[in-house]
């Protein structure tokens, strides 16, 4: 019994020291993590009083993967110190995994980077004029590919699989993939050539005549584009589908058109020439209406029950709700105009002709 206790006792004198230096290499570690952690704190509140996109983006992609960085060191320093005193072989794994994490880590900073430099080049807050959201996501996306794959190939190298044989495996058996996901791979040529082509972007009103798609672009996808309806629905749409169909993009019309056939009544006809001109001259002083475009105003053709004549001008919004405020108030002053000069709108009517009864009277007097 004596001989065990001093056994022990002999093991916790002979390993105290190396017990003390990895609670100390633990302490140090957590304490530059809090110290990386209020640094950077500091650093975000200098970067929020300027305007600059970049160094936004680099203090926000610091942490959490800097305090990572730390304790990954940290630990595998102190699982080093273990496995140099005791041998045990579980600590041998120190080194690569180490080696494998720092990958990890600078890929998570990478990624988290690019993320919130294309956060802040679409935010008008850092940017004068924001640069193009559908092609802002295009550059993010490849960028974050890009990162993802360079840190699986090294990974790869570093764990002592041949890159060339993997690429080289990768051109053979693309071939069955290519087969195997015809569909997939439409859709994403379909992505690429939208974001080559840019027929609509994020926020744009789209639509199609060829299928049942109409609404604001909210997300455009390597694999679907979001839509969403005006009635609110979410609609997810296949890229490779934009290849076969036409597609409508109201939103960048320059001008929306007013066009609308009035008429009168056959009474007024005389009327016809000063109303025309009239409504003209109206058209021409309107603030909201471009006279640059074609603007025309003309009698137009002998209705069943009216003398119709037409408006064919321009807008210069094209706010959808604005335009028909605008086109409410052109159509009201030009009734206040019809009115003015004594005339009125016509409505569908029909004359009826009765014969004469007298010669009625007297075919059934001979018949008697």
């Amino acid at each position: 019994m004596e001989s065990a206790k001093e056994l022990m006792l002999s093991w916790i004198g002979d390993n105290r020291f190396w017990i003390l230096s990895i609670f100390l290499i633990v302490l140090v570690t957590a304490l530059s993590s809090w110290l990386l952690g209020r640094f950077v704190h500091r650093l975000a509140e200098r970067a929020e009083r300027t305007v600059n996109p970049w160094d936004d983006a680099l203090v926000g992609a610091l942490m959490p993967p800097g305090s990572v960085l730390i304790w990954l060191l940290g630990l595998s320093v102190a699982a080093n110190r273990a496995g140099v005193v005791t041998g045990a072989e579980i600590f041998s794994l120190a080194v690569p995994a180490r080696e494998i994490g720092l990958i990890l880590v600078l890929a998570w900073f990478a990624w988290r980077f690019s993320r919130n430099v294309e956060h802040n080049l679409r935010d008008p807050r850092y940017m004068g004029k924001p640069m193009d959201a559908t092609t802002v996501r295009a550059v993010g996306k490849l960028v974050r590919a890009s990162i993802v794959i360079t840190a699986a190939m090294v990974i790869m190298q570093f764990l002592g699989y041949s890159i060339s044989g993997v690429l080289a495996f990768g051109g053979i058996g693309g071939l069955a993939v290519g087969f195997a996901a015809k569909d997939l791979l439409a859709n994403f040529f379909g992505g690429l050539m939208i974001y080559l082509d840019r027929p609509f972007a994020v926020g744009d009103w789209v639509r199609s005549p060829d299928k049942e798609i109409e609404g604001v672009v909210e997300d455009i996808g390597w694999r679907l584009t979001r839509i969403r309806t005006f009635d609110k629905r979410p609609l997810y749409i296949p890229n490779g589908v934009f290849t076969q169909i036409a597609v409508e993009n109201p939103s960048r019309m320059l001008n929306r058109r007013i066009y609308e056939t009035i008429g009168i009544r056959y009474e007024d006809a005389p009327l016809m020439p000063a109303i025309i001109a009239d409504v003209k001259a109206m058209l021409q002083q309107h603030p909201e209406i471009d006279t640059n475009q074609t603007l025309i105003v003309n009698f137009n053709s002998f209705a069943p029950s009216s003398l119709d004549f037409f408006i064919y001008t321009f807008t210069k919004t094209t706010d959808w709700v604005r335009y028909h405020e605008i086109k409410q108030d052109v159509l009201l002053t030009i009734l206040k105009i019809i009115e003015g000069h004594g005339a009125s709108c016509a409505f569908p009517t029909s004359t009826l002709h009765i014969a004469e009864l007298s010669s009625l009277k007297r075919e059934v007097a001979l018949d008697t």
